[in-house]
């Protein structure tokens, strides 16, 4: 059950001869030009007719331009590479972070609060704030926020602030009080309520226990999405990237997305993960949704089995080197399974969040339980490119049961650059080890669907790229045990988010390298991410994109 890869060095460019007049809508002329399947780049054109790539060579001569009725872009010599994909991105929560009270990237408790004092002063007695993006990784404080530091200034206000991973969120005393949590309340299945020395709760609310404030939230509207929809649909062009994998979400999702499609303003292609629960019970039930056109495709399942390393909910087969525990399993054995058998007949791809060791395990025990039960029944398809989503935290051997299960890695690697100034105290400088382990698990023959996590991470296909390339924050620190042999090669991270990503959605025949008969979808930057100094990289800008023939950001 091996899955075959596409070894994209031995292929050349494919290269038609050009005639007389070029039959295009599109034409880039001039254009430094990476196919994506070498780290070679060379001076020539593309052209498109509808939605697809008819010529990529030489540069065309002025007059084999001239009697073409083509739209002419001359790049001059700017960098055109296949359009980047976000193989792990949260579409709506990208959309919202922008829309909302956004916490990201402040560098200390102190100030993330005066932001959100701030921010209060400015609402009516009794309404609700809600923010998102705050992250303890780099804050001197060495803390979470507690309901403490919010009471001082929101003593009627509801508060909840959403930890950037999505998997925690601290609220004040308002909100503990109208969700009738206190020292006697329980912790969920999945989920933990955190409690200081005496049993207080401190207002951190971890994985599942979040659902205990769930329906006390002002829900947003149908108008609310699709405004976050768009919001993080040109958000994500204006970055270059011409497709996201969304890992997780529901039918009305889809059906607002379907709207975007039909109002020509999704601009770019959206590769669908439904959410456990009733969304994989429908999905399971009718089938995949494939979309000819390429936009909207929904044929897989997003699942969790723990919560993530910062909050201290990743499922470890030991406890945490700083905290006495073992992290959180959020999925149930009894309800995961019998989804995984339905989904192999149906031909439903799953993906599967994993970050601790123990997690990834477990995932990887569930899967190759399923897939010999389903070979025993004659209804395992060839190759299901099974997911696992982060895949942070691997022992060895599991490593090498990637392999022999064809499981793909979907791995973000600003991660392992975020995640550095927190990552040694949680796991000790053995486990780190193990840790986003790009390099051992593509030596073993795998290859990585390289992602973003946003709303958890900027979301810059920039920062990405440095980050598998680098191992080291944008300042260019590393620390103690951070395992720089890990790195990447650039045409490998070039792989990360064009080809690879397009083999992880079984795209691969269509998209994912500029040649003849693919889409076109192009990422054009005024540097050269292939040679340029690391740090540079950083300071590159997008200056195009171009997905499916059609020109959908231009600086």
């Amino acid at each position: 059950m091996r899955l075959f890869l596409i070894v994209a060095s031995i292929y050349a460019p494919a290269i038609i001869q050009a005639t007389q007049c070029i039959d295009a809508d599109l034409i880039l002329h001039r254009g430094n030009i990476y196919t994506g399947q070498t780290d070679q780049s060379f001076i020539g054109s593309i052209a498109s007719k509808g939605a697809k790539i008819t010529y990529v060579g030489k540069v065309l001569s002025d007059a084999e331009i001239a009697c073409s009725d083509a739209e002419v872009i001359n790049l001059n010599g700017k960098y055109v590479f296949p359009g980047f994909t976000d193989a792990h991105g949260h579409l709506k929560g990208i959309g919202y972070r922008e829309l909302t009270l956004n916490l990201q990237g402040i560098s200390s408790l102190n100030e993330t609060l005066q932001v959100v004092r701030s921010y209060i002063s400015t609402k009516e007695e009794g309404e609700w704030v809600i923010g998102r993006g705050w992250i303890d990784k780099v804050w001197p404080e060495k803390r979470f926020p507690s309901r403490w530091d919010l009471d001082s200034f929101s003593p009627d206000n509801p508060v909840i602030l959403e930890r950037a991973d999505g998997h925690a969120v601290v609220v004040n005393s308002v909100v503990l009080e109208l969700a009738g949590i206190d020292k006697s309340t329980q912790d969920p299945q999945g989920g933990f309520i955190e409690k200081d020395q005496t049993g207080e709760p401190t207002g951190l609310l971890v994985d599942m226990a979040m659902n205990l404030i769930a329906d006390l939230i002002p829900k947003l509207s149908r108008d609310n999405d699709k405004e976050a929809f768009l919001e993080g649909i040109n958000r994500n062009v204006s970055l270059g990237w011409t497709q996201i994998h969304v890992p997780g979400g529901t039918f009305d999702d889809i059906s607002i997305l379907n709207e975007i499609k039909s109002e020509n303003n999704l601009l770019q292609r959206v590769y669908f993960m439904v959410s456990d629960g009733e969304p994989a019970d429908r999905l399971l039930e009718n089938g995949p949704i494939i979309d000819p056109e390429h936009f909207l495709t929904v044929r897989a399942i997003k699942m969790y089995a723990d919560g993530a390393l910062g909050s201290r909910g990743a499922a470890l087969l030991e406890k945490y080197s700083d905290y006495d525990g073992k992290g959180v399993f959020i999925f149930l054995e009894d309800e995961t399974k019998p989804r995984l058998s339905k989904a192999l007949i149906k031909g439903i791809q799953i993906g599967t969040h994993a970050i601790g060791d123990h997690g990834n395990r477990v995932v990887l025990d569930w899967y190759e339980e399923a897939f010999t039960q389903a070979k025993k029944n004659n209804e395992l398809f060839i190759s299901p490119r099974w997911r696992i989503e982060h895949s942070q935290n691997i022992k060895p051997e599991d490593q090498r049961r990637f392999v022999e299960l064809s499981v793909i890695p979907s791995m973000q690697p600003s991660h392992a650059i975020g995640d550095l100034h927190f990552a040694v105290d949680r796991l000790g400088l053995e486990r780190i080890d193990n840790a986003y382990a790009w390099r051992n698990l593509i030596d073993q023959g795998l290859i990585i669907a390289g992602g973003t996590d946003a709303p958890v991470e900027i979301g810059d296909p920039r920062i990405e790229f440095y980050a598998a390339v680098t191992r080291k924050d944008v300042d260019g620190y590393h620390g103690e045990g951070w395992n720089l042999h890990q790195r990447l090669s650039r045409l490998e991270a070039l792989k990360m988010f064009t080809i690879w990503p397009a083999i992880a959605s079984f795209e691969e025949n269509i998209k994912g390298t500029i040649e003849v008969g693919k889409l076109a979808d192009f990422s054009i930057f005024d540097q050269d991410l292939m040679s340029i100094p690391e740090l540079e990289i950083l300071e590159s800008k997008n200056i195009l994109t171009v997905v499916g023939g059609r020109v959908v950001y231009q600086d």
